[in-house]
């Protein structure tokens, strides 16, 4: 387990793995969007997405230990999770060092369902094809080239932040959805039953 400068302690892979194997093991949630979660997710893993996460985070909190494990793609989205929880009052949280990428990276188990394009992916297509048309159509209109400039800052933004509007935009799209979305009482209902996907 290691700690950045801002105080989030992570997990690697293999820590998670043994302890998930054994009597002990921590809660983990998944803050990706459902859909995202639905094409992989850690066997025995919640689907909280982070949107979800941020607008009930009290609620969450009185239904959750401390011994929580966040998971999302990289580290981004659940290092914010992270964040909201512990401003909510729930210390000594954990956030996958890697994300989901590591977590595949080593060979752990992993439920998987319909395939879906990750968030990052959709982020790439949605702003490169804006970029590329709007540097197209300013050939004809060369006004149409601040909207490239203003993508290019917007992702400059993102990066240097460490959030993604677009993404976090993308994620209420319908394709990124489930029929069986999270709702935030079927959430509290897994975690008190302990019935996880």
């Amino acid at each position: 387990m290691t700690s950045t400068a801002t105080d989030v302690r992570t997990l690697d892979a293999q820590t998670l793995r043994e302890r998930l194997a054994g009597a002990d093991a921590p809660r983990v949630l998944d803050v990706r969007t459902p859909a995202e979660f639905e094409t992989a997710h850690i066997p025995g893993a919640y689907n909280v997405p982070l949107d979800t996460l941020r607008e009930h985070r009290d609620e969450l909190r009185r239904h959750l230990d401390e011994d929580v494990v966040l998971v999302c793609r990289s580290g981004a989205r659940a290092t914010q999770a992270e964040q909201a929880l512990r401003e909510a009052g729930l210390p000594g949280l954990r956030v996958l060092d890697g994300g989901m990428v590591r977590w595949e990276q080593t060979g752990a188990p992993v439920n998987r369902g319909r395939q879906t394009w990750e968030l990052e992916r959709q982020v790439r297509l949605v702003a490169g094809s804006i970029v590329a048309g709007s540097v197209l159509a300013s050939t004809a209109a060369p006004r149409m080239k601040w909207v490239a400039a203003a993508i290019g800052t917007g992702l400059t933004g993102a990066a240097l932040t460490n959030t993604c509007a677009m993404g976090m935009a993308l994620s209420k799209m319908p394709w990124n959805r489930t029929k069986d979305s999270c709702d935030v009482d079927e959430i509290v209902a897994a975690l008190t039953g302990d019935d996880a996907a």
